[in-house]
């Protein structure tokens, strides 16, 4: 075999799982189209958000890099819902775009088992005897062998672009699709549907008058998204804040037939979380106005982004609503908006190591998996790769459980629900949240990152380090009073803040922020999480119910045909999983834990 293990795209699945792999020590080759757009925020200039930013940190945890990568070319940070509960809390921070990108670049440059080429993969070498993967083929003919092969197209698989009436085979605006890897796909037995997304335009800066615009600053001080480090020291600039109006919805009316997504051109699902603002018209006749966001696109770039302003209208129309929003009257388009439309591999050919069912070494991670978001992607491409490289060790998968991390929420829910819509990952997609707080993610998963070989004993130990420093904190607070009430009990009351008792508590400046946080959060919904934590119990009696991989659903008496088809095509891993898939009855369920039992007992 030329490698151990080939990644198919550069994008942010790609990132991650080929950095997994050959970190881990597997000789690893990243196929992409293009080396010079290697980590490219494709559309928003910016990482984390709600749940996302949850999703950074955890795959920081495991030994990922997305949290490196935003720490060093962020721009502005922000804790969102700050207002609200430490479950719905999350970090999200406006990159560099462009020193993202050559950060990402020139980490898998430096990287050891690493070699990157040039190509477009537009067929797989699969042994369809033994239904193993053998290697890839590339547009130019060339056939590298591999033992596993993991896919992150992103939306370049059969891609194209729309602007009006104009359409190109592109993944992006300017760069070529990966033309021939659906068909392939699709011939070798694999179910593909088409999604849909856009990207607004980007506008020259000194084009806008900000002078009338609300400005959002970002949160002082910067804090890291990654635990390997306690402070940022990055610069901070501004976004601001604009609407659309009257105007601008009866310019997009006027055009509508002109739009590629309402006059049929476009087929694929877009997504329901970030419709473009003909969706927006269309959908919410009622609303007066829509918020757009003026974010930044690098601190050395003329480009703003127009969050919430995507479109596939044509550049005429485009240019004419734009110039109705207030300090865009006079604005200079440098990129139109667009839609583009892709193929995706239908999720529920994956088992929730995120390898195909059909195809033993065949990985699938990312924007190919019905997924939408850099983070989402980045997540599914470091448990791609880590389960790659477990294959290649002859060890078991790793799968994370919903109970633990939104990373876990979203494989269970793509390869047991499936998706026919660009998924997004929300917090209220997790039942057990408040265990999946941002700040504790390295608690929950840095252990397991170095039990499959992405973090090191330091790590461990500074970890340690960290729990003993919050136990220390609590021991402190017992040992003091506050407002005539013991320190610790006080800190349980909600117009409490740790903060506030450090005039009389002066050893508490002793210990950083994120410590004295963490030990807030701890300590005021400690009934909470025990509360949880009973839940999570009874969640992981039904997952503790393993189905064997060669376990006969035919053979199952009393269960319906329509469960035991879904349960054929879908393999669920454990009874707890089997419950979650759509339409299954309640009584197919306890059924099947009746004959996976006794299946166990005759083993």
């Amino acid at each position: 075999m030329d490698y151990d293990v080939i990644v198919i795209g550069g994008g942010h699945a790609g990132i991650e799982a080929c950095l997994a792999t050959s970190r881990i020590g597997f000789k690893t080759l990243l196929v992409t189209q293009n080396i010079d757009a290697i980590g490219r925020l494709s559309c928003n200039p910016a990482i984390g958000g709600l749940a996302k930013g949850n999703i950074v940190r955890e795959v920081d945890a495991l030994g990922g890099e997305m949290a490196h990568l935003i720490d060093n070319t962020m721009i502005q940070y922000r804790i969102l819902n700050r207002r609200r509960g430490p479950a719905v809390q999350s970090p999200r921070a406006q990159a560099d775009k462009f020193a993202y990108h050559m950060r990402a670049k020139h980490t898998l440059e430096l990287q050891s088992n690493l070699s990157i080429f040039m190509d477009t993969v537009v067929d797989l070498m699969i042994d369809h005897d033994k239904n193993i993967i053998n290697g890839v083929i590339t547009e130019r003919g060339h056939k590298i062998s591999s033992k596993t092969v993991v896919l992150t197209t992103g939306t370049f698989m059969e891609g194209k672009i729309f602007i009006g009436q104009y359409d190109a085979p592109c993944g992006r605006l300017g760069e070529i699709a990966a033309i021939g890897l659906g068909t392939a796909l699709r011939k070798h037995g694999f179910t593909l549907g088409r999604m849909k997304t856009g990207t607004p335009a980007r506008v020259r800066r000194s084009s806008i008058d900000f002078s009338n615009l609300e400005l959002q600053p970002g949160d002082d001080p910067m804090m890291p998204f990654s635990f390997d480090y306690e402070t940022i020291d990055r610069p901070s600039i501004p976004c601001y804040i604009t609407w659309t109006n009257e105007k601008t919805h009866s310019i997009i009316k006027k055009y509508m037939h002109l739009s590629p997504l309402y006059g049929g051109k476009i087929v694929g699902k877009g997504p329901r979380y970030c419709p473009s603002i003909e969706d927006k018209v269309v959908r919410f006749p009622d609303r007066e106005r829509h918020q757009i966001f003026i974010e930044p696109e690098g601190a050395e770039s003329e480009e703003m982004y127009l969050n919430g302003l995507s479109s596939s209208l044509p550049e005429f129309v485009q240019n004419e609503f734009m110039r109705t929003l207030e300090g865009l009257e006079n604005v200079e388009v440098m990129r139109p908006a667009y839609a583009v439309e892709y193929d995706y591999m239908d999720p529920l050919q994956l088992l929730p190591s995120l390898e195909t069912i059909k195809i033993s070494g065949l990985f699938v991670a990312g924007q190919t998996n019905g997924t939408s978001g850099y983070e989402e992607a980045a997540c599914q491409g470091l448990m791609a790769g880590i389960n790659a490289a477990q294959k290649l060790k002859g060890e078991d998968s790793i799968v994370l459980s919903r109970a633990e991390s939104y990373t876990g929420v979203l494989i269970d829910d793509l390869v047991t629900k499936g998706t026919k819509e660009p998924y997004r990952m929300f917090t209220s997609r997790a039942e057990y949240r408040l265990n999946m707080r941002h700040d504790s993610c390295d608690q929950r998963l840095t252990e397991l990152g170095h039990k499959v070989g992405l973090q090191s004993e330091e790590k461990l130990e500074r970890l340690k380090d960290k729990l003993q420093k919050i136990e220390s904190v609590k021991e402190l607070l017992k040992q003091n009073s506050y407002n005539q009430k013991n320190a610790l009990q006080a800190l349980k009351m909600p117009e409490v803040e740790i903060d506030e008792m450090m005039e009389k508590i002066p050893d508490l400046s002793l210990y950083s922020e994120p410590i004295r946080y963490q030990t807030q959060i701890d300590v005021k919904y400690e009934g909470y999480v025990l509360k949880q934590d009973k839940e999570v119990k009874r969640f992981a009696s039904l997952e503790s119910i393993r189905i064997a991989d060669d376990f006969d659903y035919d053979s199952v008496s009393g269960m319906s045909t329509e469960g035991i088809e879904k349960c054929k095509q879908i393999r669920p891993r454990s009874i707890g999983q089997a419950s979650r898939i759509s339409g299954l009855r309640t009584t197919d369920v306890a059924v099947l834990m009746v004959h996976v039992k006794k299946w166990r007992s005759n083993k």
